[in-house]
């Protein structure tokens, strides 16, 4: 989970949509904005090009209960549908970080080390960040039914793959340390727009010694 610029004025859609009985929050505008502004990627777990994607209310509208909630662009998020599925469990309706409003890299720490999720929150009395580690968690570790299985090892396995890629980009850099294109490489992939960049770049947070140049990257 990165940091998102959601972009303003709202989708005139959800204005239209909201004074209908049946109204719907996404609307083809609606759709094409959340796509671009979150880089087609979950917003929780940062798997790109969603093949199942979800328009998804980070606080729950009840079952359209909420009508105020339901159509409140600052309350829509681009979500696949693994995260929307354990996302939706009543501990994480009102607790989670906002992360178009609130840097999670600042609250929390994503780790992979020794091929293990180890997502925890900087101060463990932050009760929002301590949940949204927790559901990070989840989603790449939870495996109650079949399907979560299935789906929670794919994410894990696209993780371990695109950290493996940043780990020979790094490893191009320390034995062509003037190579522009070893850098320009490593560069792109600690993007906030790329797959699984909280974890990357607190990889280099974390080792920032080693990669001085690279601290403007993760900024």
């Amino acid at each position: 989970m990165v940091k998102i610029e959601r972009s303003y004025p709202a989708p005139a859609s959800l204005a239209i949509e909201s004074k209908k009985t049946n109204g719907s929050y996404s609307e083809p505008d609606v759709v094409e904005r959340l796509k671009k502004d979150f880089h087609n990627k979950c917003y929780i777990c940062e798997i790109d090009n969603l093949q199942d994607p979800q328009v998804e209310h980070l606080i729950p509208h009840m079952k359209g209960k909420d009508n105020e909630r339901k159509f409140d662009w600052d309350n829509l998020f681009w979500s696949c549908g693994h995260c929307n599925s354990v996302k939706n469990q009543n501990k994480y309706n009102n607790g989670i970080i906002d992360c178009c409003r609130e840097d999670p890299e600042k609250l929390i720490s994503f780790e992979l080390k020794d091929e293990m999720i180890n997502v925890k929150a900087i101060d463990a009395e932050d009760k929002k960040a301590v949940l949204t580690a927790k559901l990070i968690t989840e989603v790449f570790c939870l495996k109650n039914t079949g399907m979560r299985v299935y789906k929670s090892q794919q994410r894990y396995d696209e993780l371990n793959r695109e950290m493996n890629i940043l780990y020979d980009a790094l490893d191009e850099i320390m034995q062509y340390p003037d190579s522009k294109f070893a850098y320009r490489k490593a560069r792109a992939l600690l993007r906030r727009e790329s797959r699984f960049a909280a974890f990357k770049r607190y990889y280099i947070r974390n080792n920032i010694e080693k990669y001085p140049e690279l601290h403007s990257c993760i900024e």
